[in-house]
């Protein structure tokens, strides 16, 4: 009996698989994952701002720390009547020192004249009031698509200025 349980035992030893090492860098993992994020945003006691998430990730020991929104974000400026003013739908976001956002993959942008802006790389600064880009940009207007390399707008994607141009542009006769 003992030939037999000294038999068992060691071919269960020989059968353990090798596990990884432990994550001892803490700051590499996330510190809090929320799922199915419905926020809003405030400036001077008025809601400004809408994010939609599937998911957000808190990254707080990371230098610079950040949130990660890795699968989709949709961001909506509001009017004073919570109205949607522009939005910008990205598949990756993150979030920076509360103020700046970085938006990349398939980056879709509108604003209340229902222009449309598509790139693939956008920076939105709350703090100074402006989305820009150094990427290519597609903004497609009522009657004409520009294209351009590189751009800078107000919040409400209203005023911009678009760099290094091209595009099909109708001339009236």
């Amino acid at each position: 009996m003992a030939v037999a349980l000294s038999f068992l035992c060691g071919s269960c030893r020989k059968n353990t698989k090798q596990l990884g090492e432990a994550i001892t860098n803490r700051d590499s993992v996330s510190v809090m994952t929320t799922y199915g994020v419905d926020m809003l945003i405030s400036e001077e006691g008025r809601i400004r701002y809408k994010v939609k998430a599937e998911e957000w990730k808190v990254f707080d020991k990371m230098k610079p720390p950040f949130y990660a929104l890795e699968k989709g974000v949709r961001l909506e400026l509001l009017d004073s009547l919570q109205q949607v003013e522009s939005l910008i739908e990205a598949d990756t976001a993150y979030y920076y020192d509360e103020y700046l956002w970085e938006l990349r993959h398939n980056v879709h942008a509108e604003n209340i004249n229902k222009e449309k802006f598509d790139s693939q790389l956008m920076f939105w600064d709350r703090r100074k009031g402006l989305i820009y880009s150094d990427s290519l940009i597609r903004i497609e207007q009522e009657n004409q698509v520009i294209v351009g390399h590189g751009f800078e707008s107000n919040n409400n994607l209203t005023d911009y200025t678009i760099r290094r141009t091209e595009g099909v542009f109708p001339i009236q006769e």
